[in-house]
């Protein structure tokens, strides 16, 4: 695909190549052949959008790859990126009968990403979803452009009502384009994906922050709930959080997540030189502390040490992104706490001060030691994004800063307004936050059609 004109060419992410490339048609017709049509699919149970799994391999099987991705569609919008990003190993592909016999299991992902990608290609899929011809009165406004918003705003779209998405950065697809690792997705391919939802019949619009103020550049909520008749907030979360340590503040020490954005966005591929040679520093044990271990490592880091303050099998990030990282040569120091940035004379960053931790993760005094380091990326957690929500009246947050509303279909305290994806559920997968915004969309849609 062609990089859209609001990306470079040359951003250092497209360094990092496809972990899992596209199968051909002859590899995904072999792979999709060994599927056994399974009964009862434990793999559409482990899947949270519900695809029908079976189904869409066997159309893969016959040659009907049209025909599978829209047995894809119907439940997912976004297949073609869940494809790439989803933790399959843990899900689909994690509860295929294969594993048990000790076989090699279907890839799933893999055959969901050929079906998707050759469907919404338009050299080759051409128009494979019509929307219905519009209907008059009915409006949704999204705040966020991430994958919660596009789903629920293009199914909606599909059954000919208007939905218009409030983004406030310059390009679409929150974190399908910001944040996720791009050896799964590169930042072009996200911004496609969001610019196919939007040929659906979604209107986008970069650029705008929703708040408390209209202006330019602004809308605010109450502008919103005038103006349309239902308003879905898709935000994701906010600014990583820091540890609060002396030597913090300076220059070398990086949020986990804007350091992701700035390497996908704004880095161009002369930064490696950079990054080549030198030590990197880890802080966290989830999926985006192994993302930004892993990512430096493959840059060409010289040493990548992941600090985590408990044991291994405290940790949240699943067990075979560690491996892969493990594989990339990133190592683990555990049971260790930072307790202080070291910087020299000039205030370069030169090492991270741990200490060992007790039983309770609880650092012990006198087993201070240095880590040498000329970056740390500190993926500890992420601000909740509570200022978008109070801008919505009635609208309530709940004891964690989540946004409150009903998991099964999003409706929060406000009957105008529906949420979804990490707003409520502080940091799920995007597949998690599709399933949010397809639930909302179609609750939505009963309701009007019982209203008429």
């Amino acid at each position: 695909m062609t990089t859209p004109s609001n990306l470079s060419a040359d951003r250092l992410e497209t360094e990092l190549p496809d972990k899992k490339p596209r199968y051909t048609e002859a590899e995904a017709r072999a792979e999709a052949e060994r599927c056994l049509y399974c009964v009862d699919a434990p793999c559409i149970k482990a899947c949270p959008t519900e695809i029908d799994i079976p189904t869409f391999i066997k159309k893969i099987a016959s040659g009907n790859v049209r025909g599978s991705a829209r047995t894809i569609f119907e439940q997912n919008l976004l297949g073609y990126s869940c494809a790439r990003v989803c933790p399959v190993e843990v899900l689909c592909v994690g509860s295929c009968v294969y594993n048990g016999w000790g076989r090699d299991p279907i890839q799933i992902g893999r055959l969901q990403r050929f079906a998707t990608a050759v469907a919404a290609d338009p050299k080759t899929g051409g128009a494979l979803l019509q929307p219905k011809a519009r209907k008059s009165g009915k409006k949704v406004a999204c705040i966020g452009g991430g994958p919660a918003s596009l789903a629920f705003a293009g199914y909606l779209a599909l059954e000919g009502y208007e939905a218009v998405i409030f983004e406030k950065k310059s390009v679409p697809g929150g974190l399908n384009t910001t944040g996720i690792a791009p050896y799964k997705l590169h930042a072009h391919d996200a911004v496609h994906e969001a610019e196919w939802v939007e040929a659906l019949g979604v209107e986008i619009r970069t650029g705008i922050e929703v708040g408390a103020d209209d202006g330019p550049g602004k809308i605010s909520g109450k502008k919103l709930l005038e103006t349309y008749d239902a308003v879905f907030l898709g935000v994701g979360l906010g600014a990583d959080t820091k540890l609060g340590i002396p030597g913090e503040e300076g220059p070398g020490v990086y949020g986990a997540t804007a350091w992701i954005e700035q390497m996908k966005l704004e880095m161009n591929r002369g930064a490696k030189k950079e990054i080549a040679g030198t030590n990197v520093v880890v802080v966290g044990g989830g999926n985006t502390a192994i993302d930004v271990a892993r990512e430096t490592a493959q840059l060409g880091a010289a040493d990548v040490a992941m600090v985590y303050r408990r044991g291994a099998g405290d940790m949240s990030g699943y067990a075979h992104e560690m491996e892969g990282a493990r594989l990339d040569g990133v190592r683990l120091v555990l049971n260790a706490q930072p307790v202080s940035f070291v910087r020299d004379a000039s205030g370069k960053l030169t090492a991270l001060r741990v200490a060992q931790t007790d039983a309770n993760a609880k650092p012990i005094a006198g087993t201070e030691h240095d880590i040498p380091c000329d970056m740390v990326a500190l993926a500890i957690g992420q601000s909740k994004l509570r200022d978008v929500a109070k801008q919505l009246a009635g609208v309530e947050l709940d004891a964690r800063g989540c946004v409150a509303c009903d998991p099964a279909n999003g409706q929060t305290g406000n009957p105008k307004v529906f949420a979804g994806g990490d707003c409520i559920n502080g940091g799920k997968e995007v597949v998690n936050a599709v399933a949010d915004g397809r639930n909302a969309a179609r609750t939505l849609m009963a309701r009007w059609s019982e209203n008429g």
